[in-house]
């Protein structure tokens, strides 16, 4: 799964790597968690933008937003087939920038997180989805968005069996084309990441309250 993440890449290299064509006030976020607004790229008559949306998708069928908070990770190998995600799967995909991710070996009664990020310094792009749902009440809208999850490979394995579904920038054209909606067209990009990508560090405990922030987070653990 993908439980936290961080956004601390600057808005103008978020613009040049990813070729969108908006800017936004974004302001570096260590240690993402569900329900919070995060950054995501979408396509729009071929051009890509970013936008703000909430992390926990809420389909635009649901009753209220306390679906989000069970839906901010969507199982690749069957998102196809669950109500929640189908529909999004096949029309509103979108790329959700990551400078990492965190994940958790549970060592003893410790839980020791680790930061997770592309040895090469670019910013992970992570396979997402979104929707627009709108509050019958107040007429509120409210986009929300997803980030798709597959098996881990080895060296994330060794801290969790699953990992978020990690884009190299030649599929990002095919998973923003609207065009294209069947499964079988997109099931080879759900692969885990090659393993030579990756850096893996353990970092403090400190991120592991959601509403900690800044750097600290991300800092490697000092050992003695």
């Amino acid at each position: 799964m993908c439980g936290r993440f961080a956004q601390i890449t600057p808005t103008g290299d978020l613009i040049n790597i990813f070729e969108v064509t908006n800017s936004l006030p974004l302001q570096p976020r260590f240690n993402i968690a569900p329900t919070e607004g995060v950054a995501v790229i979408r396509a729009s008559d071929h051009h890509r933008q970013l936008a703000i949306l909430r992390w926990g998708l809420i389909p635009r069928w649901a009753n209220d937003l306390s679906i989000g908070y069970k839906t901010f990770n969507a199982r690749s190998e069957t998102a196809h087939a669950k109500p929640s995600f189908k529909a999004a799967l096949k029309a509103r995909r979108c790329l959700i920038p990551a400078s990492g991710f965190y994940e958790w070996d549970k060592i003893g009664k410790l839980r020791q997180p680790y930061y997770i990020s592309r040895n090469d310094g670019c910013p992970m792009a992570l396979a997402g989805l979104w929707d627009q749902w709108i509050d019958r009440q107040s007429g509120e809208v409210i986009e929300s968005c997803t980030i798709l999850t597959t098996s881990a490979n080895l060296a994330v394995g060794r801290i969790h069996d699953r990992m978020p579904v990690i884009l190299e920038p030649n599929d990002y054209g095919l998973w923003l084309d609207h065009k294209v909606q069947r499964i079988e067209e997109l099931s080879d990009l759900f692969s885990p990441a090659a393993e030579n990508i990756l850096d893996i560090v353990p970092v403090s405990t400190y991120v592991n309250k959601a509403g900690h922030e800044g750097p600290q987070c991300v800092a490697p653990l000092q050992t003695s």
